[in-house]
């Protein structure tokens, strides 16, 4: 199994920029040392200068959709949570699923395609019938800031053309491999009917097997409206997971999916969701 390499989140997600040399003298450097610390700041708390972002929160304050489509719990009430994970299926899917069956909570796969989707169909389809959501990770976790968009296209349309084979529901969320997003990734999303969803936990489990080390990590960083990323690929992560529930709801979590956290409203295409 490769490694995904995932950096902290506040180095994943990076725009392209364009750079402006300016000449500034006196009064006009001060404006300039400003406006750098302002830009360093905004780079500490959100990992990039440009981005925008939405939050569970603000997109429930703006309802689309009833309420009843997603069940009895409404999270501008409720303490919710929502589980991810990404880069499956894999063969440690199964028995996450089992778990997952057994603790009545559903979750949100971004799945990738190559050597995945293709070698687990059956499992993308058990998914989808279990009243999990079904989304996107990529076909073969490339870069999107780093390829053309061509390639970004065929990127995202492959897997959603082989999960609406499998499923009968084309997806409309994905997640950019890395976290790594920016304005002509928006654009493409846009315009195939998608919104992309980061993430403000991560057990960064692919750096460690620990099971008990990946559930003191999830559990240190949940709060309220948190999306949570593990990867199911890893054998340490699956084995976590039932810790991390049954804490979470002593808590008085209640996990749902990432359409179930924004609803009444609901992800909006070319744009980017995290709490």
């Amino acid at each position: 199994m490769y490694s995904l390499g995932m950096p902290s989140l506040t180095k994943k997600i990076q725009i392209r920029t364009t750079k402006n040399k300016t000449r500034k003298t006196g009064a006009g450097l001060r404006a300039v040392a400003v406006s750098v610390a302002a830009a360093s700041l905004a780079l500490a708390l959100t990992g990039c200068t440009r981005l925008e972002t939405t939050a569970p929160s603000t997109a429930r304050a703006h309802p689309t959709v009833q309420a009843a489509r997603y069940g009895s719990v409404d999270c501008r009430r409720a303490k919710c949570i929502a589980l991810t994970f990404d880069a499956g299926p894999s063969e440690h899917s199964a028995r996450l699923l089992d778990i997952l069956k057994e603790k009545q909570v559903k979750a949100t796969f971004f799945l990738l395609g190559k050597r995945h989707i293709e070698k687990y169909p059956e499992l993308v389809r058990r998914m989808a019938a279990e009243g999990h959501e079904v989304a996107s990770h990529t076909w073969d976790h490339r870069i999107l800031t780093e390829i053309e968009p061509d390639e970004i296209r065929a990127e995202l349309e492959r897997p959603n053309q082989e999960i609406e084979r499998l499923t009968g529901h084309r997806p409309t969320l994905m997640r950019p491999p890395q976290g790594r997003t920016d304005d002509t990734v928006h654009q493409i999303c846009r315009e195939l009917g998608m919104s992309e969803v980061l993430w403000s936990v991560t057990a960064k489990d692919y750096t460690t097997n620990d099971s008990d080390l990946i559930r003191k990590r999830v559990l240190a960083q949940s709060s309220r409206d948190g999306i949570i990323l593990l990867h199911d690929i890893y054998p340490g992560t699956v084995p976590a997971v039932p810790g991390i529930i049954d804490a979470l709801k002593e808590r008085g979590y209640v996990f749902v999916t990432v359409p179930q956290l924004l609803a009444p409203g609901r992800a909006e295409p070319g744009k980017v969701y995290r709490p």
